[in-house]
């Protein structure tokens, strides 16, 4: 089996993500991620059993004495929520998912608060958390610094795993895993999530939960990805040329009532201007026709859903929230149960959930 102790971090960042996969797995030969950096570590049997053990999870924590059982599953670790960027959802649901687990949680939410503001490097801080907790969640705007700081951590005296909550515009596995199991759940008394036509719409050229998802969506037999959004702001290449290598049937459109049309789910994003390489520049972008409302509704299949990875500005139009079809909501809720998954899974603890008597 591959370990990370055996590459250079200079051999390990030269491979494709891909041939990555089996240095960041569990050493259980489950196929399980031990550090979750990117959406490629996940298959459709890793993606089943997750989403099987989020079910199991919510169903045990219905009742008083389940969810005091879940309290003790991991109540002897102890998880560090490192997030330099900007976040409430993703923190909140990561926070929550760890309290389902009993797992006890510090906090860094801001660089500033840390030693960080007095030079000291991510190496170094990521290695003094690690010699108080039992796993570090980050969330960085930094591209590629959660795999530098798993490799570094697998190098070190005292390895744990890292799970990444948002790095730079390339990836957030979380969210992906949050979108599938939505996406699972709303079709599975419908036929199924296989076959389905999945349209993104927004700034797709920087959405990271976009470029997440519809490589996770690959993993499913027959789904069509179509990607709606101006041209200065759409799907980027690598997306592409993925989807294409992979046979994926897709479609590159400015036209969101033609696509909604045929869609079984709508995943809406906000503008990404917080990446503006100048202060103004998405503004300067005619975003007026990529906005769902109530024209967009009349025209969406009943058994459809809407999708939002949240915060939304204007990109979803308020009439929309009460609508049975708008998942939005639910999807937040469903991050907090495929986190906890998650969690329990990279410890080892997934079959005593499983197994238990709840």
């Amino acid at each position: 089996m591959a370990k990370l102790t055996e590459i250079s971090w200079e051999d390990f960042e030269a491979l494709g993500l891909e041939a990555k996969k089996p240095f960041l797995e569990l050493p259980d030969g489950s196929g399980m991620p031990y550090h979750t950096l990117f959406a490629q570590q996940f298959d459709r049997n890793a993606l089943e059993k997750l989403c099987a053990l989020a079910n199991r999870i919510r169903f045990i924590n219905k009742s008083k004495e389940g969810a005091l059982y879940l309290k003790n599953v991991l109540a002897h670790k102890r998880a560090m929520l490192y997030f330099s960027q900007p976040s409430s959802r993703t923190f909140l649901s990561h926070l929550a998912a760890c309290q389902i687990l009993g797992i006890t949680t510090g906090s860094v939410r801001d660089a500033a608060t840390s030693s960080e503001f007095k030079g000291e490097s991510h190496e170094d801080s990521v290695r003094t958390f690690s010699s108080y907790f039992d796993m570090i969640i980050m969330r960085s705007p930094e591209r590629g610094l959660a795999e530098k700081m798993a490799w570094e951590l697998s190098n070190s005296e005292r390895p744990i795993p890292i799970l990444n909550a948002g790095s730079g515009k390339d990836q957030h596995p979380t969210q992906a895993l949050l979108d599938i199991y939505t996406l699972i759940r709303s079709f599975e008394n419908k036929g199924g999530l296989d076959g389905r036509t999945v349209t993104f719409c927004g700034d797709l050229m920087r959405g990271r939960t976009v470029r997440s998802l519809s490589y996770l969506l690959t993993n499913f037999t027959g789904i069509k990805q179509i990607f709606v959004a101006p041209k200065d702001l759409q799907v980027p290449a690598d997306v592409v040329m993925i989807l294409a290598k992979k046979g994926i049937d897709f479609e590159v459109t400015e036209d969101l009532k033609a696509a909604t049309k045929v869609s079984d789910a709508v995943y809406m994003t906000r503008i990404q201007d917080e990446w503006d390489s100048a202060k103004g520049d998405s503004a300067k972008i005619d975003t007026s026709r990529f906005k769902f409302g109530a024209e967009e509704l009349a025209l969406l299949g009943k058994d459809a859903i809407i999708m939002h990875p949240l915060p939304r500005r204007d990109e979803i139009a308020t009439c929309c929230d009460h609508d049975p079809r708008a998942m939005y909501w639910r999807q937040m809720r469903n991050g907090m149960w495929i986190r906890a998954a998650l969690i329990a899974s990279t410890f080892g603890f997934a079959d005593t959930i499983m197994n238990c008597g709840y």
